[in-house]
């Protein structure tokens, strides 16, 4: 057999392999659905859950191991998996901890699609999903039965943003584990990105994190991470994010990586104008309530003030009660800097009312609430375009 080949399999197979020790800030975009082995023992070898060796781009990539090992680190986790969105995340710690007949408790401030996820589960997967009120704290413990597998958490809510004690609630569901229970705490972490929070060191087993906000900061990523620091936890989880699946691209996961260097400088600078806008919003006759976690009468404050750091950039407000929902929807599309749209961590900000009385089982009050997404934009800018749109509230 002659060594030259044709040029429809040379331009297939190419000898050429670049040098060596090329170095540079950014990580490198890997793009693989195959991955090569050196030989037949080599691939039988493999397992597809070592992150040390790789076996097919589903099961990961240098460019997502880096992610989910940067990740880790930020959380204080030791193992992490991506998911498609975060979303997928919370289905991928559902699917691999529950299956028919068991309990789940979400609270009732819960992210809502995590809420219909729960439905879904309940009607069609035999799962008991209950609800119970965010700021019940070690009262959690009176609702723990023995079928009970998890607990979901969230802090703060994300609209109504109570911020719950996460501690109690951890102690309460490991005095069970302690009895032999299978019973584990997830938490959705997205709110303090991992920055304001230190799950882990207040008891958590298990965080969720939609990387699609602070994480890669851009408004133009939908991604998820499961993190824990049980391997037995994360190999349940991991089983099932192999058979549903649940893949990241290599494209996305640079752009999550690119964010990360300046992620705490971000959450910093939302943060700050965030209360400027906010300490601005509660002075104002036309807001009845401003829910934000960093002020005293927002529910939950003292919690936040003893175990966050931080606050990031969203909010919301409740409209003083004289006004209807006619009159804060035109408001919402009197404003020009704010733009209408769903998530948060983006540059931009972002401005959507909620019907919350239809949300919340227990919801007190009727205003109508707004929640705000304070982007990078300067703060005195946003209150001029706030105060512009305040005057929409008088027409008829």
């Amino acid at each position: 057999m002659t060594d030259r080949k044709s040029i429809q399999t040379t331009l297939i197979h190419s000898e050429y392999v670049p040098p060596a020790g090329f170095g540079a800030f950014p990580t490198a975009i890997h793009h693989a659905s195959t991955v090569l082995f050196k030989n037949v023992a080599a691939m039988r070898s493999r397992n597809w859950q070592d992150k040390n060796a790789y076996t097919y781009g589903l099961h990961g990539t240098p460019t997502t191991f880096t992610l989910e090992a940067r990740l880790a680190e930020i959380e204080g986790g030791t193992h992490c998996l991506l998911a498609p969105s975060g979303l997928a995340a919370i289905a991928m710690v559902d699917l691999g901890l529950l299956k028919s007949g068991d309990d789940v408790l979400l609270p009732d401030n819960v992210y809502n699609p995590n809420r219909e996820l729960g439905r879904w589960l309940s009607q069609d997967f035999g799962i008991s999903v209950r609800f119970y009120d965010p700021l019940i704290g070690s009262g959690i413990a009176d609702l723990i039965q023995s079928n009970t597998r998890l607990v979901w958490t969230e802090a703060p809510g994300s609209v109504s943003m109570e911020v719950p004690d996460i501690p109690a609630i951890c102690t309460a569901v490991h005095e069970r584990k302690a009895t032999g229970q299978d019973i584990h705490v997830a938490l959705d972490n997205t709110w303090s990105a991992g920055i304001a929070f230190k799950a882990f060191d207040h008891g958590v087993d298990i965080v969720m994190q939609a990387l699609t906000k602070y994480q890669s900061g851009g408004s133009d990523v939908l991604m998820g991470a499961v993190i824990t620091r049980d391997r037995e936890l994360m190999h349940r989880i991991e089983m099932a994010h192999m058979r549903v699946g649940f893949g990241v691209s290599g494209d996305d996961t640079y752009l999550v990586l690119r964010g990360l260097p300046t992620m705490k400088l971000r959450f910093d600078a939302h943060d700050a104008a965030a209360r400027k806008v906010a300490s601005w919003l509660k002075a104002r006759p036309e807001i009845g309530r401003v829910l934000h976690p960093a002020f005293e009468d927002c529910p939950g404050h003292a919690i936040w003030k003893r175990d966050f750091t931080g606050a990031g950039g969203l909010f919301s407000v409740v409209f003083d009660e004289r006004y209807s929902e006619e009159q804060t929807d035109r408001f919402v599309d009197s404003l020009k800097l704010f733009k209408i749209g769903f998530s948060w961590g983006g540059a931009a900000s972002l401005c959507v009312p909620y019907r919350i009385q239809g949300m919340r089982r227990n919801w007190q009050g009727s205003g109508q609430l707004v929640r705000f997404n304070i982007g990078l934009e300067d703060p005195v800018d946003l209150i001029a375009d706030i105060e512009q749109a305040f005057e929409s509230l008088s027409r008829s």
